[in-house]
């Protein structure tokens, strides 16, 4: 049966409410028919002891039969209910006024005559004569003659054959009927009440269950099912903090979805820059080595020597993209962890200015550094620090016109050293600042933006822990600024 929670629980609970009735009902029942057997039997406790104390059943010869006879006759008149009979040291049954054919034993079990005798908790269970398997309430005493050894039993049956007759009417009466029927409308309360309080219950988790089918993991946020939250729910309701999770996960997988589709955006656009970045120096290389190819023997000199320097100068910058690309992919893809050591930032810059001293002489750039005479060392990963600092300057002089002038300034605040590259070549322009370090633009004459060169510096600062950032400056150039923490800011921190 393909049923849903709610309906298993309404089932559960009609089987047990219904159960719950039935077993209380049996219990009162059971309650009320040994209460009223107890009280009945205390009151008649002592009858059979009067009835054993007649001076009339018995005389010196013995029992007088005609005696025993007439007297439970007028009992039985006086107290139909009651039946009495007389037994023998062995409780066979000696004497009776019932009616020929009633009696379907000949023996009473003696046990819970001496029970009753020696004044056991009520109610005590007798054989009923009158049947071969009952048990009913009674009233036992002792027969003795002139103070001897007991000779038999008087023993009384309380509710005899004309209760259990009255009783059996009075079961199909209309007041039976009408308890019963009163029973089975608290019952039926009961279960009404208690299917609602289910529905209540498990309203929240059925609008759990609807937001979860609705649930879509790559669609819009505004487009996202709600789930409401109980304002009054406490931190204790199960189904509260559920609705709470959910949401927190639903909008978690929206993010990471809608994360995933900007980096799988990225990565397209990625691709198809690589393409047109590579299709330029590849269709230039591929034309002039076609040209040396077919016009080998009417070119002079001068233009071989040209066409190779073009050539050449193309499969190096083919090989320069090549080279940072697979360095962006290490960076994004494979484990790379800085290898942390104490350095002089001073001294790396002075490095890293030597070695673009001749190409900024040919493009009539000056290198200018700004640095204060003492510096603390950083630490930090001595080679990526380099190759940030190297495609920062890079760029710059790739994009300051000639007689133009790129600059690296130092400054210690905040036990921090920041370095800052400028140029002043035409900068960055506002439609290309945002998302200038996550994806790389077209390499062009003007300053579109660092390409991979930036895409590198932006990982390696990351695993640093630091960013760069473009600096708004006031004027023409463009100006990026980065920081690093000292050697004793990071031994505190160790500390």
């Amino acid at each position: 049966m393909n049923l849903t929670l709610t309906q298993r629980l309404s089932i559960v609970f009609s089987v047990l409410l219904l159960a719950c009735c039935g077993a209380s009902a049996w219990l009162q029942i059971r309650s009320s028919d040994l209460h009223d057997k107890e009280v009945i039997q205390g009151l008649s406790r002592d009858l059979a002891g009067h009835i054993a104390r007649s001076a009339t059943l018995m005389d010196a010869q013995g029992l007088r039969p005609d005696a025993v006879r007439q007297l439970f006759g007028q009992l039985m008149v006086v107290n139909p209910s009651v039946e009495v009979y007389l037994l023998d040291n062995q409780g066979r049954i000696k004497g009776d006024d019932a009616p020929v054919g009633h009696v379907k034993r000949t023996q009473i079990d003696l046990a819970p005559i001496r029970r009753f005798i020696a004044g056991d908790t009520l109610p005590i269970l007798g054989d009923d004569p009158r049947s071969t398997g009952g048990r009913k309430v009674f009233s036992a005493a002792p027969l003795q003659v002139d103070g001897h050894a007991p000779s038999g039993y008087i023993y009384v049956v309380l509710l005899g054959e004309a209760h259990d007759a009255l009783a059996e009417r009075v079961s199909a009466s209309s007041v039976l009927r009408t308890t019963l029927w009163y029973m089975a409308l608290v019952a039926l309360l009961g279960l009404l009440a208690g299917l609602t309080a289910f529905g209540l219950i498990t309203r929240p988790l059925r609008r759990l269950s609807a937001a979860m089918l609705r649930f879509d993991a790559n669609g819009e946020p505004d487009t996202q099912p709600k789930v409401p939250r109980s304002s009054s729910a406490g931190p204790r309701d199960e189904i509260a903090i559920l609705e709470t999770t959910f949401a927190q996960m639903a909008e978690r997988i929206g993010e990471q979805w809608r994360a995933l589709t900007r980096q799988d955006q990225q990565r397209r656009e990625l691709l198809a820059n690589i393409s047109h970045d590579l299709r330029t120096p590849l269709t230039s290389l591929h034309g002039y080595l076609e040209t040396l190819s077919l016009k080998a023997d009417t070119l002079s000199e001068t233009e071989r020597k040209r066409y190779l320097g073009i050539a050449i100068a193309q499969s190096m910058k083919v090989g320069r993209l090549a080279q940072a690309l697979f360095e962006l992919a290490r960076l994004e893809h494979a484990n790379v962890q800085p290898a942390w050591e104490e350095f002089s930032l001073v001294d790396l810059v002075q490095d890293v200015f030597q070695k673009f001293e001749l190409p900024a002489e040919a493009r009539h750039i000056r290198l200018h550094a700004d640095i204060p005479q003492r510096v603390p060392t950083v630490c930090a990963d001595l080679g990526m620090i380099e190759r940030v600092l190297t495609n920062l300057l890079d760029n710059a002089i790739r994009h300051t016109p000639a007689e133009g002038t790129v600059s690296v300034e130092l400054a210690y605040r905040d036990n921090k050293v920041a370095v800052t590259v400028s140029d002043t070549g035409p900068g960055v322009p506002a439609t290309q600042r945002v998302g200038l370090f996550e994806r790389p633009f077209g390499s062009g004459g003007t300053h579109r933006g660092g390409g991979f060169g930036l895409l590198i510096v932006q990982r390696m600062l990351q695993l640093h822990h630091t960013q760069i950032r473009l600096v708004e400056h006031e004027g023409a150039g463009a100006v990026f600024c980065f920081e690093l923490p000292t050697s004793q800011s990071t031994r505190a921190v160790a500390a």
